[in-house]
Parts: C-alpha cells; structure tokens; sequence
C-alpha cells in the first residue's frame, strides 16, 4: 500500500507519521550507505577477550562512517584542504632544516670572530622567522578548517540518522550502549573528529623531521672511535643510534607505565556524561523536586555520581603523573645527550663549534620526533574512549535502521486508507523490540469527525498503541492507514515548552512569523492565558516558569493556530482541574467541529466530549480490544438545581421526566 500522505505537525517533540518519509529523505542526503552487517562474536572466545574484540570493532565501526569525509558523497574541500596541509607541514620541515642550517654558520662565524657574516645571518634570520611564523600560523588554520568541517559533517550524518524516523525516541525504548546521546554528539564526536587530524598532521611531520635530521646527523656526527681495554670500537653514525636507543627507552617505559591510559580515560568520559546527565536531570526537574523537598536526595545522588567522576580523575591523574615524569626527563636530558657525544670531537678539533649546535639542533628536533607517542599518548587514549562512545551510539541506530529494512521483528506499516475513513487499523498488533506482544490484532476505522476515547487499566498498552498510531513505535504488525492530505497533531502528556520568545512556544513546532500576532493573542485568550497575551515577545525560560496546567492549555492553543485534521490527546488534560478540562475540550470541538479526536485518558468525565469508546484489557500475550461502543452525550455536571431547572424548561407540557439513562450501543 502506498504511503500515505499525511502532512503532519508534530508537537511536543514528536514526530507522528507522515514525516517519516522527509526525514528518510534529509537523513539520506548525508549517508546513503546501509549500516555495516552485524559480526557476531566468537563463542569460544573468554569474555575479556570479547571485550577486547568488542573495543576493537568500535574502532572500525567509527572509521566506516568517519571516512566517508573523504570519499564520494563527503565534503568537497577535504581533499584539497588535506593536500594543502601535507605541502605545509613539508615546507615547515625546509623551513627547520634552513634555521639549523643558519645554527651551523652563525656559530662558526662566532668562532672564527667573523662579525661581518653574523651581521649578514643575522639579518637572514628575519625572513626564516617571518616564513616559519606565517607557515605555522597557515598550517593551525588549515588544520583546524579540516577539525571543523570534518566534525560539521559527521555530526550532520549522526544527527541527521538520530533523528530520522523517530530512532532519537526509540532508543529509549531498545536496550544497548547508547546513554547520554546528546554527549556523545557534542562533546565525544568532537574529540573524536579533532585528535585524529592532530595525531596524522603530527606523525607525518615526525616521521619527515626524523628522516631529514638523521640525515644530518649521520652526515656530522660521523663514527665514533671508543678505545676500550686495549681494543677499539668504531660507532657509525653515533648520533643517530644513540638518538634512536634514547627514542626506544623513553617511547617503551610510556607504554608500559601507561598501558592503562585508554581504559581510566574511557571509563572518565563515561561517568562524566553520566554527572552531566543527572544535573540536567535535576534541572528539568526543579519544581518538582522543590515541591517534594527531594533536595537532600538529590545532594546524595550528586555527590555519588561526582564522587565517581573524581575518583576517576584521581586514576587518570596517576596515569598522568607516571608519563610526566618520564616526559619532563626527557625532555631535561635531550639537549645535554648531544653535547656530552660531540665534545670529545670538538676538543680534538675534528668538530667545529657550529657543527656541535647543528648537531644538538638536530637531535633535539629527531627527538621529539621520536618522542612523538610519549607527547601524544594521553591525547591518543582519550580519542580511543571518544570514538568508541560515538561508535557505541552509530552501532545502535544500525540496529534500528537494520530492523527498519528487515521484516524478521515486523514492523508495522502505514498508509492510505481505501474507503472514507479517516484512519483504519488493519490487524494492528504493537510489539516490543524483542517482539513481547504488548497488544493484540486490533481492526478498528475511525471516520471522518469521530471523536474515539480509549480506555483501560494502567499497563494495558493504551499510550503504546497511540505511539504506533502515531508512527513512533515501530514494532508490531499489521498497519495504520490514514486518509490521504491529512495533518496529524499529537499532544502527549508532558506538554513540550521549547527555548525562545512564548509566541514561539504557542506556534511551534511552526514558526512564530507564521501567524500574526493576533492571531496567536487570540488562541492565548481561547484556552485561557489571556493574562500572558502581552508577553508573546518575551524571551524567557518559559518551560520553568509555566505550570504544568498552562503548559496544556498553552498546547490547546497549538491547535487552534495549526488546525489539524486528526488530534491525537494522549492525557493531555491530566494536568488541569475537571472544570477547565472541559472549557478545553469543549473549545476544541466548538473552534474545530469536523476534527477528528483521538483521546487516551483515566477520567470517565471525558466520554461526555467522544461519541465513541474503545477499551482495552491487559492479558497475557498481549493487551486485547474487548469492547467497542458509541457514547451518547450526557448533560455535564453542574449544579443539582440548575440542572433540574433546565430539564423542566426544556419539557413540553404534560410530560414527566424518566430516570432511565440511554443505554450505549456496541459496536462489537
């Protein structure tokens, strides 16, 4: 059946369905590729092996989306912007070589007392100093260019899959390593992104500093003759063996010392989300742990989430102390190697005294260059630990997009409706991701201005199959069909207040520009915040500074402005008091007669605004639709007297009232 279309406007963070196939689309336009095929783990592996395995499919996993910056569909400056600094980070490397070189002369020009070249190198030092400074300035921006748009662009890709078909909901509903999304987006994607620009710019610079100055220091330093008991030992190329020992000692003791660095690091990003989480948790969450006087509670979870953070920190901080020391000494003893090497050749005079600095210069800069994992190991554990959370959360929407292409689970579809119907659920069965049946077949067609209440016992999976309505759960079976053109809004129980203007709030998720400013006045009016008609430009935290009853009614108001053909009313109304909850329900069949409403609520006062029940009754295997029947509309409550009064206005003469109540009709 073709795909209905519904044209949808979602509310309160949701998206109904309809607007599946536009986020197909945007999510699409940035990564086509199917996700990776699932590699099962060995069985006979121990379990510290599969984690091992595991860790290390990560990796792969973060590189087969992270890659593709580079390949066909990626971004098209990255190529040239990645040329652009290979040919810098070369030039920087003539640029070293020319200030060693001028090391060399200067030197001997001091020695020999030739102050008519010190002045001369001394003014060839300028342009070295302005072309290094000019190239490594350039070299930072490039590089950083690449940082930025490589992390836009996979950030966009991550998103954009995050987002698409709901998965950002249905994350919360599957099990997986997947917490903290939203770090992983911000914070891990960008170290993730940032670090391996920075560890290839730096290995590529190395390895040229390393192969240049060896040369040179092979070419100076020469062979070393040590007399040793009568015997003689000659040394080739002295400088760079003892270069490259020194390089071996401290790269092999940092690895040793710090071979826990990617665990203590990956395990600090964790808990740490988990703090940040917890206080936005807090945040969101104010006035409800204000009215409860949950502060102390509160202190008590914080201060066991942040004494983990700091107990993390204390090991990372061991593991940081170990490579200081090994680093900091070696960067004390590099520069005095050399010096005590060249000196007995200076002394006998087969060196000069500008050959000894070149040669210091050049094993200091072979040195770092060897040294280059000692610098960056800290750096390399933490981009380990980021790149796995970030292919921890691409593994799970791999998973949803997978069970979206596969029909192993079931996946419930979505269409048009082939009658008059506004909506027809066709053997609709909703499952959860381990296929439990949480609600059986269900055939039911709603037409075109019926209002339809569903009801049942807590846990009968009402909300559930509002959500597979809706489109956002997708597991079950059967379909759900729509009358084509229809706009679909849904209006959950915890009413969404996004950031901004409260014009905003009352037009989203449109825009504020999309209706004068009247208009929006007069929906404020209708549902009763008339008193906040003047504060439609305000700018503030409107999501703490309403109730949770204005934050219905300001919903309602969303209607009125949208004008929808389906309303979906999942306790939409539980936050207000009987009286306004029927001016609200009452406004929205006044304002919008040939709407069509569908309401999952507790309170039997609403049957009085549907002309038709559902109910549901849990059993085992699955919720099952046990009754279906139309609702005569009662008088609602109000005054005994005024009730009494009104009913004998209404008789003719010589009738009498009947205590008998109309009985409903089943539909089943």
């Amino acid at each position: 059946m073709a795909d209905a279309k519904l044209n949808p406007t979602s509310v309160d963070g949701t998206e109904p369905h309809g607007a599946e196939k536009t986020r197909q689309e945007k999510a699409s336009t940035v990564e086509v590729v199917p996700p990776p095929d699932i590699i099962e783990p060995d069985p006979e592996l121990t379990p510290e092996e599969a984690e091992h395995a595991r860790k290390r499919y990560l990796l792969k996993r973060f590189w087969i989306s992270a890659r593709r910056f580079w390949g066909r569909g990626g971004d098209k400056l990255a190529w040239p912007l990645s040329i652009g600094l290979l040919a810098m980070i070369c030039m920087n490397v003539g640029f070293q070589y020319g200030i060693n070189r001028w090391n060399r002369a200067i030197f001997d020009a001091i020695e020999r007392h030739d102050a008519g070249t010190v002045y001369y190198l001394s003014g060839v030092f300028v342009p070295l100093v302005l072309g290094t400074v000019a190239l490594v300035t350039t070299q930072v921006a490039v590089r950083m260019m690449i940082q930025r748009r490589w992390r836009s662009w996979l950030a966009t890709a991550v998103i954009a899959r995050w987002l698409a078909n709901g998965r950002y909901y249905q994350l919360n509903l599957i099990g997986g390593d997947h917490k903290n999304p939203e770090a992983r987006i911000s914070e891990d994607l960008r170290i993730a992104t940032e670090a391996p620009v920075d560890f290839t710019a730096g290995v590529i610079a190395a390895f040229l500093s390393a192969s240049t100055f060896i040369v040179v220091l092979w070419t100076i330093g020469g062979a070393l003759t040590l007399p040793i008991g009568g015997w003689t030992i000659t040394i080739p190329g002295f400088l760079v063996v003892t270069a490259v020992l020194y390089a071996v000692i401290t790269s092999s003791v940092i690895a040793v010392i710090g071979r826990h660095f990617v665990q203590v690091s990956e395990v600090k990003n964790q808990v740490e989300a988990e703090f940040r989480y917890t206080l936005t948790h807090v945040r969101e969450n104010g006035e409800s742990i204000a009215l409860l006087g949950g502060e102390e509670e509160e202190r008590n979870d914080l201060d066991k989430t942040f004494g983990n953070v700091l107990k993390q920190w204390a090991l990372l901080a061991r593991q940081h102390m170990r490579t200081t020391f090994v680093s900091h000494g070696s960067m004390l003893i590099a520069p005095v190697v050399p010096l005590l090497l060249c000196a007995p050749k200076f002394l006998e005079g087969s060196m000069t005294l500008g050959e000894v600095m070149q040669a210091a210069s050049a094993f200091a800069i072979v040195q770092t260059a060897f040294g280059w994992l000692v610098d960056n190991y800290p750096r390399l554990a933490d981009w380990n630990a980021c790149a796995r959370r970030v292919a921890s959360l691409m593994m799970s929407l791999d998973g949803l997009e997978r069970a979206e292409q596969s029909d192993a689970l079931g996946r419930i579809k979505h269409g048009q409706t082939e009658s008059e119907a506004m909506l027809s659920l066709n053997d609709l069965a909703v499952s959860l991701d381990d296929g439990t049946a949480v609600v059986k077949e269900t055939r039911v067609e709603i037409q075109p201005g019926e209002r339809v209440l569903v009801s049942g016992e807590s846990g009968s999976g009402k909300s559930t199959l509002v959500r597979a309505i809706s489109g956002l759960w997708p597991w079950g079976g059967g379909s759900v069909d729509f009358r084509a053109d229809r706009q679909l809004f849904m209006l959950p129980q915890r009413s969404y207040i996004p950031s901004g203007t409260l014009g905003r709030a009352v037009a989203y998720p449109g825009a504020a520009d999309n209706w004068p400013p009247d208009e929006i006045k007069s929906a404020l009016d209708k549902v009763g915040l008339d008193y906040l008609k003047d504060k439609i430009e305000e700018d503030a935290p409107w999501d703490q500074t309403l109730s949770g009853g204005e934050k219905q009614r300001l919903a309602f108001a969303r209607l009125l402005l949208h004008k929808p053909d389906i309303i979906v009313l999942d306790e939409a109304t539980s936050a207000l008091d009987e009286k306004s909850q029927d001016k609200m329900m009452q406004m929205v069949i006044d304002e919008l007669p040939d709407v069509t409403i569908i309401s999952v609520a507790h309170r039997a006062e609403l049957e009085t605004f549907h002309s038709r029940k559902i109910t549901l009754e849990r059993r085992r295997g699955g919720a099952k639709l046990v009754s279906d029947i139309d609702l005569i509309p009662r008088k609602r409550k109000g005054n005994l007297l005024s009730r009494v009064l009104e009913n004998r206005r209404s008789l003719p003469k010589g009738s009498t009232t009947s205590n008998k109540a109309p009985q409903p009709q089943n539909r089943n």
